[in-house]
């Protein structure tokens, strides 16, 4: 390895990035640090202007190979850098820059200069798309809180003739007895050339308490076991925010459930955000839709995306990458000119911000935002 990480021109056009960028604000330089050992940082020389404070710590930190328990202070700096920005040619520079820093500190050999093949170690392509290996883990046990749901439809207080064909949607627990879908799940009609339906209200409590949710429903022999629980009641429901909570019926095993955001997900052009949808499409055994799901455009209200979903997905959580669910999806919307992996596309998925059904709830069902919020800060404790 060579006496320092980056050559000089390196440090200087990350020093003029991170001036640029507002990383070196006195502030932003107790994040910068975060996870390198104290006494390393407090004996660092200090300066009185921000830039000429930026330029002495990525010198000093270039010429440290590892500190006594064995970590890189400016692959950790790097790393928290990266986090903090937004801008995607300032977040290029300084990913690239961690990259070689991770290489050289790991001992990484080089690759032989002559190979006909014009290869060269590994860079990341655009951006760090990885995620930790328990995001698998993640999945599996956000997954325990998914079930699929099946509503009859009534109408007069009975089950609608000829023939009352189930509905198909998909629920995820907020707290231990409570359960999300989408209120045209628990409608139960099927949308006309001109309208959809409605229930009238007698009949939509009659299809939340006899709806029947199927959790753990992974593959086609899960049918044969008695996994089906009940409702026993419609706590809250919204047509045009298109959700509804049922309370699973007395007597019911508690079960996992999800975390939800406390603020609304923010997307930027420069900065796509991935999400991950655990459904039940079709009625069908569990599937997810994983990674490839970018985050089209936001609003405090909706939330856009590009995923793979069909009939039976209705209700599903729409998850971030630690499985936090910030939107409940509810349908397609057609669009004009958007683009996903280079094609043109007709449609995007469109879901309601988790934000705008707890604010609907605090308003009109301050009991159940009650019990949503204490559940749910008992999450935040574990």
């Amino acid at each position: 390895m060579t006496d320092t990480y980056l050559s000089q021109d390196e440090v200087l056009r990350l020093r003029d990035t991170a001036v640029e960028q507002g990383l070196a604000d006195p502030m932003t330089r107790q994040l910068l640090f975060a996870g390198i050992l104290p006494k390393y940082r407090a004996a660092l020389p200090q300066y009185p202007a921000p830039g000429q404070q930026v330029l002495s710590d990525l010198n000093a930190m270039n010429q440290v190979e590892r500190l006594i328990d064995g970590s890189v202070p400016l692959d950790r700096w790097l790393r928290n850098a990266v986090d903090q920005l937004t801008e995607a040619a300032a977040r290029d520079l300084f990913q690239g820059a961690l990259d070689r820093v991770a290489r050289n500190s790991a001992g990484e050999p080089d690759v032989a200069p002559d190979l006909p093949t014009g290869e060269t170690k590994e860079e990341i392509v655009f951006r760090d798309d990885t995620v930790p290996f328990d995001f698998l883990g993640g999945g599996a046990r956000a997954g325990t809180s998914v079930a699929r749901i099946k509503v009859l439809p009534y109408q007069g207080g009975a089950l609608l003739q000829p023939l009352a064909l189930p509905h198909n949607g998909t629920g995820w627990m907020i707290t231990p007895d409570l359960l999300v879908t989408n209120h045209h799940v628990v409608n139960a009609r099927k949308r006309t050339a001109d309208e959809r339906p409605v229930a009238d209200p007698a009949d939509l409590l009659l299809q939340a308490v006899n709806s029947r949710s199927r959790f753990d429903y992974l593959t086609e022999e899960d049918l044969d076991t008695d996994g089906e629980v009940g409702a026993g009641e419609l706590v809250a429901s919204d047509e045009e925010l298109d959700f509804a909570i049922l309370r699973l019926a007395a007597g019911a095993p508690p079960r996992p459930f999800l975390r939800i955001a406390t603020e609304p997900l923010r997307v930027t052009p420069d900065l796509p955000v991935a999400v991950n949808i655990i459904q039940h499409p079709g009625g069908e055994p569990k599937r997810i839709a994983l990674r490839n799901n970018l985050v089209f455009e936001a609003d405090d209200r909706d939330l856009k995306y590009f995923t793979d979903t069909r009939g039976g997905s209705s209700g599903s959580p729409v998850l971030t990458d630690d499985w936090t669910v910030v939107a409940l999806h509810r349908g397609t919307r057609r669009v004009s000119d958007v683009s996903f992996q280079g094609k043109s596309t007709a449609f995007v998925n469109v879901g309601t911000q988790i934000g705008a059904i707890m604010r609907h709830l605090q308003e009109k069902a301050p009991q159940v935002h009650t019990e949503i919020t204490a559940a749910q800060a008992t999450l935040a404790r574990t």
